[in-house]
């Protein structure tokens, strides 16, 4: 199988990944943030710098699924390849931050690559608020992302939702994740196990029958 965690900046989508990967025996796959050459440079100057740290993404994430199209085992990964489209590279093209010609060149590349692809059995969207996206942003402290503006993230927001909601086809497990604290409570990581383990095997998990049972 393969499951991908979609989520904003700050989402908590690599923690989720990681824990996922030890609780199920998953092989992890994570973005390749901290090795982008072009990160830095993005978030200094985004109409400049964005369609080379875009482009790198796409790379990276086609070499991805490829080693998922030949995986024997389940694999998560921290963030798909559909979103770097039609989230991130969809969000600086609107905002006027990618040119035409770029969006365009991009898109041709993208959909050479989408021939050979498929879509995850299971994506779980870890849907946060602006606020708590901020929260979380501001406390792992990454340099690069203290200078990012307000409206930006914002926008993402808006292009999760339209992704998410009116134009991925493919199967989505929404998790509201403004009140949960999957990383420290265990109570909160085991509610997305559940909900997991119910979308995935279509069946309830043992510890979901017997809060069922407990309710008669």
């Amino acid at each position: 199988m393969y499951i991908a965690i979609a989520g904003n900046i700050g989402a908590g989508k690599t923690t989720l990944t990681k824990m996922l990967a030890r609780y199920y025996g998953w092989e992890p796959r994570f973005e390749s943030v901290g090795f982008n050459p072009y990160l830095k440079d993005y978030y200094d100057d985004i109409a400049r710098w964005s369609f080379c740290l875009e482009t790198y993404f796409l790379k990276e994430r086609f070499k991805d699924m490829l080693a998922v199209m030949q995986a024997d085992h389940t694999i998560v990964q921290d963030r798909s390849i559909y979103e770097g489209v039609h989230v991130f590279v969809t969000n600086n093209y609107l905002r006027g931050d990618l040119s035409d010609r770029d969006y365009e060149t991009y898109m041709e590349l993208f959909h050479n690559m989408e021939r050979m692809l498929r879509y995850p059995d299971l994506m779980i969207y870890l849907r946060k608020s602006v606020p708590s996206l901020i929260a979380q942003i501001q406390k792992r402290g990454r340099e690069y992302e203290q200078s990012m503006q307000l409206d930006y993230l914002r926008d993402l927001n808006e292009r999760y939702e339209e992704f998410i909601f009116k134009n991925y086809p493919g199967r989505v497990l929404v998790v509201e994740s403004d009140e949960l604290d999957f990383e420290n409570r265990p109570e909160d990581f085991r509610s997305i196990v559940n909900r997991i383990d119910a979308e995935l095997f279509g069946l309830f998990s043992a510890e979901m029958w017997k809060e069922e049972k407990d309710k008669l």
